[in-house]
C-alpha cells in the first residue's frame, strides 16, 4: 500500500482529461457505464449509495440471502423498489464478483487485505453506524439513538416539551449520499493509479456534519457561553397555520423579517426593540405568533405564497406524500417519473449534465433473479495502465475550482472538492461577501468582525479567497481570465444573477471549452419557481421532511439541517461524474443540480408509499415504525434525557434485566413487538417513572453494555467531546490568523491513505487577491489599479 498522506495534493495546472488518457471523442450517455459494483447492504444508506451509482450507469449486482433483502418485506415494498431500480440480484458467487469488481459496498467491516490481494484496484466502501474502529464501533444503535448522539434531537422542539427527533430516517439517506460521493471519488483515482481505497463511512459522523449546523464551532467562537438544558428552540416564524393547511416562511435576514412584518400588516411591530433579535423573539413567541396567526390563519396557503413572493420572502407550502407530486414546480419540470413497477411515482435523478442522458429506471430485480448469469471477466486495467511506481494521490489533485457560492449548500460542496485535493478559489465581493460571514460571533463594532462567522469557517477551509466586483467590466474581465484557467465553476445564486453579470453558460463555454459549470439553483433553471430564493427550511417543507417531524397533535416542525448538505453532496457527485465524462470526451459540460430535487430523493418514501397504498405517512413524535418502545425519557438533572429504541425481543429482555424486571414490566403485555406497540403509552409512563431517578449517561452505558440501543440526549454543541468522533478524527484544528485555533468538523468518511483532510484555514476576505490574480497574468500595477477602483479589496467595504 502506498504511504499515507496528509493531502497536500498537486495543484499544478494539468487537465484531468490529459492525466487519464487522450480524449476518445465519445459522448458518454452514462458516466459510470461499465463500472462494476457489488452491493452487500440492506436498509437505506447502502442501497441509496448503490442507487446513485446505478443511476449513473454502473452495473450494480445486489448479493442477497436466500430469503431476499429484508427491506423487500418492509411495508408495501415500495421503498425497496425505489432504492433498487436498475440493479441485478444474485444469491451466490459474491467472491468471484468482488474479484472482478471496481467497487464493493458493504454494511459491515471486511477483510481489506484479502480483498486487495485478489483485486488491488478495488474501492471498498464500508457503511456502519460508527465506523470500523473506535470505542463505540460495536455499540448497538438505531438512527433514532444516533440522532440523540449527534446533537440533532437535543436542539429541536420547545423547552416545555421533550426533545424531538426528526422523522423520515434522514440520517440514513445522508449517509448513503456521502458513501456514493466517496465511492466515485476513490474510483476515479483508482482508475488512474491502479490502487484501491477503503472509504470508511460512519453514519454518526455523517449526521454530525449535516443534522446540526456547526454548533460546536459557534460555541467555541463565542467562548463557550453557559447553556441551560439542551438549548432546543424552534424558528419564529417558521411553520404557521394557514386557512387550508400550513405555510412556511423563512426570515434569515433582518430585511426579510422587516418585510414579513409588513406582509402580515403589522408595521407597528417594527418599533419593538426586541423582535429583531431571534432569541428575544423566541422568548416572546406566544405573543408574537398570535399576531402572525391572526394574519396567516385567515388566508389560504396559495394566497400567503403570493404575498411572500411580492415581498421576496422565502416561503413554501408544507407538503406530504399525497401533495408533493402535484406541486406546480415539480409538475412543470417533470420531477416525478413512474417507477418501472407502475405502482407509484418517484423523483428523478436530481441533476442533469449537458450532452448526456440519465439512465432510464429499470425494474428492481426479484430475489436472486440473475444468479448464475453474471459474466464479468477480469477487471479492466486502469486507463493510464500505470506500473507499480505510480503513486496514489487525492482524487482531485490538479483540478482548479472557482467557487461562486454562499450560505451553506454551495460552500459545503466546494469544501468537499477542496478536501479531495482540488485548488478551490472562493470568489466574493468586498461589498457583498458570502452572507455567512454576517452570522458572526462578534459585534459589528469589533475589528474584522466579519471573519468570525462559524458557519463560514466550517464550510470554507482549504480554499483560497479573492474578491471581485462582478458588476464592473474590469471585475468581469478578471473573472473570465480566471475561468480560462479552471476546470470547474460552481455557483448557487438565483439563476438570473450569472446572466446579469454576463457570465452564463454560453459565455463560460466560449471562454473555456473545457470548463464544467455547476449551477445549484434552489428550484431549477426552469419552471414557475425558477427565480425564487429558497433555503433549507423551504426544502424541508416542500419535500415532506417537516410534515413527518413533530408530535401527532401538533404542527409540523422544521428538521433544521440536512437539506443544505444533501444538495451540496449531490452537487459534488454530479461534478465528479462530469469530470469522469470529461476524462473521456475532453469536453466541458453544464451541470444543473437542484437543491429541492436532491432533498426529494432523500424523502421519496412518502411519495412511494402513498402511490403504492394510498397511505399518507404522518408524524408520530419520538416514536417510529420499527422500534417499540422508542422515545426520550427524563433523567435526573436539569433537562436531561435518555434516548432509547428497542428493535428486537432480545433487546426488550435485556432492557428488563437492566431495569431489574420490577412489577410494571410483568404487568404490561410486552412479549412481542406488536404487544409493545399496542401498549406503548403504558410502557413509556413506566419507563419515565424509572429513568427520572437515573443519570442519563450512566444509564445509557449500562443499556448499551446489555445490547440495547440507547444514548443520552446531548446539547448539539457537545458533539465535539464525543469519544467516538474524537477517535475517528472528525474534528481537526483550524489555525486562523484572525480567530485563532478552533476545531472544525471535516469529511464524515475516511480514506485509508489520508491522515487529515484539513490543510489550510478558511480565507480572510480577499486574502489571496494578489497571489491568484498574479497567477492569471495580471502584473502588480494592474492589481493595484483594481484595488484603487474598488474591484478587489481585503476589508468589508464601508467598515
Amino acid at each position: 500500500m502506498a504511504g499515507r498522506i496528509g493531502g497536500t495534493g498537486d495543484v499544478g495546472r494539468v487537465r484531468a482529461g490529459r492525466q487519464l488518457g487522450a480524449p476518445t471523442g465519445k459522448d458518454l450517455q452514462q458516466m459510470l457505464e461499465g463500472v462494476r459494483v457489488v452491493d452487500l447492504t440492506t436498509d437505506i444508506a447502502g442501497p441509496y449509495c448503490t442507487k446513485v451509482l446505478a443511476d449513473a450507469g454502473a452495473d450494480v449486482v445486489k448479493v442477497e440471502p436466500p430469503a431476499g433483502d429484508p427491506l423487500r418485506r418492509w411495508s408495501s415494498g415500495a421503498l425497496f423498489e425505489y432504492l433498487n431500480t436498475s440493479k441485478r440480484s444474485v444469491h451466490s458467487g459474491a467472491d468471484d464478483l468482488v474479484a472482478a469488481a471496481d467497487i464493493l459496498v458493504a454494511g459491515a467491516p471486511v477483510d481489506l487485505d484479502a480483498l486487495w490481494r485478489a483485486n488491488p484496484a478495488l474501492v471498498v466502501v464500508s457503511i456502519t453506524p460508527f465506523g470500523c474502529d473506535g470505542p463505540w464501533a460495536d455499540h448497538p444503535s438505531t438512527e433514532f439513538t444516533l440522532q440523540a448522539a449527534c446533537g440533532s434531537t437535543g436542539q429541536r422542539g420547545l423547552p416545555e416539551q421533550p426533545p424531538l427527533s426528526a422523522g423520515g430516517r434522514i440520517g440514513e439517506w445522508v449517509t448513503g449520499t456521502y458513501a456514493a460521493l466517496g465511492a466515485i471519488a476513490a474510483y476515479r483515482e483508482a482508475r488512474r493509479s491502479g490502487k484501491g481505497e477503503h472509504v470508511d463511512v460512519a453514519m454518526l459522523d455523517c449526521m454530525a456534519v449535516t443534522m446540526v449546523t456547526f454548533p460546536s464551532v459557534f460555541a467555541s467562537f463565542s467562548g463557550w457561553p453557559e447553556l441551560i438544558g439542551t438549548g432546543r428552540v424552534i424558528e419564529v416564524p417558521s411553520v404557521e397555520p394557514s386557512k387550508d393547511g400550513y405555510f412556511n416562511v423563512t426570515t434569515n435576514s433582518a430585511q426579510q423579517f422587516q418585510d414579513f412584518l409588513l406582509m402580515i400588516e403589522r408595521p407597528d411591530l417594527l418599533e419593538d426593540p426586541d423582535l429583531p433579535s431571534s432569541p428575544k423573539r423566541f422568548a416572546r413567541r406566544d405573543e408574537f405568533l398570535a399576531a402572525v396567526h391572526a394574519h396567516t390563519s385567515q388566508r389560504t396557503t396559495a394566497e400567503l405564497l403570493d404575498e411572500a413572493s411580492l415581498y421576496r420572502i422565502p416561503a413554501g407550502p408544507v407538503l406530504d406524500g399525497s401533495t408533493m407530486p402535484e406541486f406546480e414546480q415539480f409538475v412543470a419540470r417533470g420531477v416525478f417519473e413512474p417507477n418501472p413497477s407502475g405502482r407509484f411515482v418517484q423523483p428523478r435523478v436530481p441533476f442533469r449534465i449537458s450532452g448526456t442522458s440519465p439512465r432510464p429506471f429499470e425494474r428492481a430485480p426479484s430475489p436472486g433473479q440473475h444468479t448464475g448469469t453474471i459474466e464479468w471477466g477480469p477487471s479492466a486495467p486502469p486507463s493510464s495502465a500505470p506500473d507499480a511506481d505510480v503513486p496514489w494521490r487525492l482524487p482531485l489533485s490538479g483540478i482548479r475550482v472557482i467557487d461562486c457560492t454562499a450560505w451553506w449548500a454551495g460552500p459545503a460542496a466546494a469544501a468537499v472538492l477542496s478536501a479531495l485535493g482540488a485548488d478551490v478559489i472562493k470568489v466574493e465581493s468586498a461589498t457583498r461577501p458570502d452572507y455567512m460571514r454576517f452570522a458572526s460571533a462578534r459585534p459589528p463594532t469589533d475589528e474584522q468582525w466579519w471573519e468570525w462567522g462559524a458557519l463560514f469557517h466550517g464550510a470554507n477551509v482549504n480554499k483560497r479567497g479573492i474578491t471581485l466586483d462582478l458588476t464592473k467590466p474590469a471585475g468581469v474581465e478578471a473573472f473570465e481570465r480566471l475561468a480560462a484557467t479552471a476546470d470547474v465553476l460552481v455557483e448557487n445564486y438565483t439563476p438570473r444573477v450569472m446572466e446579469q453579470f454576463g457570465l452564463g453558460w454560453e459565455r463560460m463555454h466560449e471562454v473555456n471549452p473545457d470548463l464544467i459549470m455547476v449551477r445549484m439553483p434552489a428550484f431549477g433553471l426552469s419552471g414557475p419557481w425558477r427565480d425564487r430564493t429558497g433555503f433549507a427550511q423551504t426544502m424541508e417543507c416542500l419535500t415532506g421532511m417537516a410534515w413527518l417531524t413533530g408530535f401527532p397533535d401538533g404542527p409540523p416542525v422544521l428538521v433544521r439541517g440536512a437539506c443544505d448538505p444533501l444538495a451540496g453532496m449531490h452537487a459534488v457527485i454530479a461534478t465528479l461524474l462530469a469530470l469522469i465524462e470529461r476524462d473521456q470526451s475532453g469536453t466541458g459540460r453544464l451541470v444543473e443540480t437542484v437543491m429541492v430535487e436532491a432533498a426529494l430523493n432523500a424523502a421519496a418514501e412518502q411519495v412511494a408509499e402513498y402511490g403504492a397504498t394510498g397511505t399518507v405517512l404522518r408524524r408520530d413524535g419520538n416514536r417510529g415504525p420499527v422500534a417499540a418502545p422508542q422515545g426520550v425519557y427524563p433523567c435526573t438533572g436539569d433537562d436531561r434525557w435518555l434516548a432509547l429504541a428497542v428493535v428486537t425481543d432480545e433487546q426488550w429482555r435485556s432492557l428488563r434485566a437492566v431495569v431489574g424486571d420490577s412489577g410494571w414490566a410483568a404487568d404490561i403485555a410486552s412479549d412481542t413487538t406488536g404487544d409493545r406497540r399496542r401498549n406503548h403509552d403504558a410502557i413509556d409512563a413506566a419507563l419515565a417513572r424509572w429513568t427520572i431517578d437515573q443519570d442519563a449517561d450512566e444509564l445509557a452505558t449500562a443499556l448499551v453494555a446489555a445490547g440495547v440501543p440507547a444514548c443520552s440526549v446531548i446539547p448539539s454543541r457537545d458533539i465535539v467531546a464525543n469519544p467516538q468522533l474524537r477517535s475517528r478524527r472528525l474534528f481537526e484544528v483550524e489555525q486562523h490568523v484572525v480567530t485563532g485555533d478552533h476545531e472544525i468538523p471535516m469529511l464524515p468518511f475516511r480514506f485509508s491513505r489520508v491522515d487529515h483532510w484539513l490543510r489550510s484555514p478558511a480565507p480572510t476576505l480577499g486574502q489571496h487577491n494578489t497571489e491568484v490574480l498574479s497567477e492569471i497574468g495580471l502584473a502588480p500595477p494592474a492589481i493595484d489599479e483594481l484595488r484603487r477602483a474598488g474591484i478587489v479589496g481585503e476589508a468589508l467595504r464601508g467598515s
